[in-house]
């Protein structure tokens, strides 16, 4: 039983073009060989940057993905890269979270998915975000 990994443009490349907008068509997804199952798929970065839409200064966070896949899996090669891509971006917390689980629900369509954003403290404060996601056809 042999993964297909034709699609994949990434995984395996030796010199990093890492984008600099961000981009989702940069996600890339291979088959779920046991889409029949529920399991869970969890991926964590503690190297997440963003920018502070009005001062301009730096937000490091740590990201977690957790979904169950439907038919497609995010490879995880394009996740570092499209998650790279945000370094430039200036958005809040609470966008930038939001926008990474809309993103990368139409790239794969899970049946559940739930992003967590845990970011380091500047002026005092830390702040997490989750969002989630469930397919309408799954219970709750």
């Amino acid at each position: 039983m042999r993964d297909d990994t034709s699609g994949l443009t990434l995984l395996g490349k030796t010199r990093p073009e890492y984008p600099s907008r961000v981009d989702p068509g940069v996600l890339e997804t291979f088959a779920n060989k046991f889409a029949e199952r529920d399991y869970e798929v969890v991926m964590v970065t503690d190297e997440f940057t963003s920018l502070c839409p009005v001062t301009g200064q730096p937000d490091y966070g740590t990201i977690e993905l957790r979904y169950v896949p439907g038919k497609e899996c995010i490879e995880s090669k394009s996740l570092k890269y499209y998650l790279f891509s945000y370094r430039q971006e200036p958005t809040f917390m609470e966008t930038v979270v939001n926008r990474i689980l809309d993103d990368l629900v139409q790239a794969c369509s899970p049946r559940q998915m739930k992003v967590v954003g845990r970011f380091k403290a500047r002026g005092g404060i830390a702040i997490d975000v989750s969002a989630q996601y469930r397919r309408e056809d799954q219970p709750s």
